[in-house]
């Protein structure tokens, strides 16, 4: 798959990226990650990110990495593309993004870079370094330390055809507005703030209108009822599930710092489908907290 032909994948649909299993002994756990998508593909999401953030990128060792990316890419070869996370200083996320083109991952999400703030003209060199060290397709994250304007994106459109895709985690309208109307349709555009449903109908409204959805992992039935009704103006149906689910899920999520991945951990065991502990130093949810969820899940019937 060419970086034009992963845009196309990636422009309509749902997105979403699978959990990382460990064991007991928080080892990373190939075989049940591979029946994880084998469960999850026939939702039909159109593009999964193996090792994304709720995959727990940050956590993993580089030759786990390697071993989480290959399963994915041998696992949904044919049927689902596969994009990697790469991510930390640029020398790392460069060695990342080559491993999982070497691999098989049709592109790549670069996850924002580690810990410290960094000028404009250094995030350019950071893209650019590693989108010219593959030639698969690169989806930029704006999150955290990342946060790309809009002269930047044009910069790197113009030195780098294979970045394709912009994804955006931080919620800042006026630098969305700016980047959409500079940028055109250089770029697919995807909204990735965390439980996204809940910002959708205001990230289309500002041309955002594909979106990555963490319920996928262990409500892929409603998640794709949510996308859905969401890509027919079905207001009602997503307004429903807002009240019925999404909100409700937000008051657990907020509960502990890194509940992101922790909460969905917990959904995915809840339905029978676990993908183990979460790592240090992220933490699991409480007791009492779990069954909060699993009232939420309940009430949504079978998947």
């Amino acid at each position: 798959m060419n970086p034009q032909e992963l845009k196309q994948a990636l422009s309509s649909g749902l997105l979403s990226f699978p959990l990382t299993d460990f064991d007991a002994d928080l080892r990373f756990a190939p075989r049940p990650y591979a029946d994880r998508l084998e469960w999850l593909m026939p939702y039909g999401a159109t593009v999964l990110f193996a090792a994304g953030g709720t995959g727990e990128f940050f956590s993993l060792a580089p030759a786990e990495y390697a071993e989480v990316v290959k399963t994915a890419a041998q696992t949904c070869r044919g049927r689902v593309p596969i994009v990697a996370g790469a991510g930390g200083g640029t020398t790392l996320a460069i060695t990342y993004a080559q491993e999982a083109e070497r691999v098989g991952a049709q592109g790549i999400l670069l996850l924002p870079h580690y810990l410290t703030e960094a000028t404009q003209e250094g995030l350019v060199a950071h893209v650019e370094a590693v989108c010219k060290s593959v030639k698969i397709g690169v989806i930029v994250y704006n999150r955290g330390a990342c946060r790309l304007n809009a002269d930047s994106l044009v910069r790197l459109a113009e030195r780098c055809p294979n970045l394709i895709g912009f994804k955006d985690g931080l919620g800042d309208i006026e630098r969305i507005v700016q980047i959409r109307q500079r940028l055109g349709e250089r770029f697919v555009y995807v909204g990735g703030m965390p439980t996204h449903e809940v910002y959708a109908h205001a990230y289309k409204a500002l041309g955002v209108p594909v979106y990555s959805s963490a319920v996928f992992n262990f409500v892929p039935r409603t998640a794709i009822e949510f996308y859905n009704a969401y890509a027919a103006g079905d207001t009602a149906t997503t307004g429903r599930l807002l009240d019925e689910f999404f909100l409700p899920y937000l008051e657990i999520r907020n509960k502990g710092e890194g509940y992101a991945v922790s909460i969905v951990k917990a959904g995915a065991t809840i339905v029978g489908h676990s993908a183990g502990p979460v790592r240090p130093p992220l933490s699991d949810l409480k007791p009492a907290e779990v069954e909060q969820l699993r009232v939420l899940i309940d009430r949504l019937g079978p998947q």
